[in-house]
């Protein structure tokens, strides 16, 4: 596989299908894995490090056919290129911006990636469209478990896996669900909802993760540490806890519509009109109109429009998105006309 072909698809988590897909965007699982017989990335210097990533891309490429993933070099891509898999959610920044030998394995469903020296020797994710908890932790325990037969990960018995960060160690997993939560933000009860998860120990982030800011009213909650209980009951957690943020937002939306619903729908209707004329228009504006326009389709305010289409745009006018589709390098004002000229093609294609 190419990069480049990637650009004329999107992956299976941006299908905008599964439970409560109106809510929930996508759910991921991670792990966190270290290889017992060398240090830790922060003591490991670059021979380490290209020997660490030697056997696991060795490792990883037996998985084959078992479970088919295309390997990435990523110190021999350029700087765009990374930053096109970051906005596809297939690489963290942390490994983009890293130094020293690293790499990148991923499903062509972009449902399965395999970070190789991020900030430790191996970070597994998977993504399914929607609330799927039960599914990522099946399918990403079962290549967990195929790696295992073949490397020995770093493990202590009363302190689980050991991992570069602390607060990993146990399980090292991190589950997380991606919220769109438009009325809760728009009526300020979102704080309300950061102030509980605080309490119980869950993490909120934005939309590409940890040190990221909120962009389109998206969410991510995760758990914030794995010492000292299971899989299972940290996903339980969650599983637990999602429900009521859903039914939370929706209660918020149907109150919205009851008040005042021509005033919504005027709403909808600007952020739609913008997007559809815009000719220039930035990377925030757009998100934030995205945002009205995918609650206004879920409320049947607006026709025509799929949700596919309008979560594709989401990433689709990211920044490296729209430099790969026009073949070059755009500066900042070039990427607002090329991203404004972007979305009055595709949303012209929906009438």
């Amino acid at each position: 596989m190419k990069l480049e072909e990637l650009i004329q698809s999107s992956g299976e988590w941006l299908r905008g299908e599964g439970p409560e897909a109106d809510i929930v965007i996508s759910t991921r699982i991670r792990l966190a894995r270290n290889l017992s017989q060398f240090p830790f990335l922060t003591r490991a210097d670059d021979a380490a490090r290209a020997e660490i990533e030697r056997i696991l891309h060795a490792q990883i490429a037996r998985l084959t056919p078992r479970k088919a993933l295309n390997y990435f070099d990523v110190t021999t891509l350029q700087r765009l290129d990374r930053q096109f898999l970051v906005e596809r959610q297939l690489i963290s920044r942390e490994l983009a911006e890293g130094h020293g030998p690293r790499g990148v394995a991923f499903s062509n469903a972009e449902n399965a990636s395999l970070m190789v020296n991020e900030e430790d020797h191996l970070r597994i994710q998977v993504l399914h469209s929607g609330l799927a908890l039960e599914e990522c932790w099946k399918e990403i325990n079962q290549i967990d478990d195929m790696l295992e037969e073949q490397v020995s990960f770093a493990f202590h018995q009363q302190l689980g896996y050991l991992t570069a960060c602390p607060t990993n160690c146990g399980t090292g997993i991190r589950t997380s669900v991606m919220l769109h939560l438009p009325a809760l933000v728009q009526t300020k009860e979102i704080q309300k909802v950061f102030q509980a998860l605080h309490k119980i120990g869950l993490a909120v982030r934005g939309l590409y993760g940890e040190g990221s800011q909120a962009m389109g009213d998206f969410y991510q909650i995760s758990n914030q540490t794995t010492l000292g209980k299971s899989e299972e009951a940290l996903i339980k957690n969650l599983k637990d806890v999602i429900p009521n943020i859903i039914a939370y937002e929706r209660r918020v939306r149907g109150e919205m519509v009851k008040e005042n619903k021509q005033q919504l729908h005027d709403m909808v209707s600007r952020a739609y009109g913008i997007l559809k004329s815009a000719q220039t228009i930035t990377s925030e504006e757009t998100m934030q109109h995205l945002s009205s326009l995918r609650m206004g389709i879920n409320l049947g305010l607006i026709e025509g429009l799929r949700i596919p289409t309008v979560n594709e745009l989401f990433i689709f006018t990211q920044p490296a998105h729209l430099q790969k589709l026009r073949h070059g390098t755009l500066d900042s004002s070039e990427r607002n006309i090329a991203r404004a000229t972007y979305l009055r093609e595709r949303l012209a294609e929906q009438n």
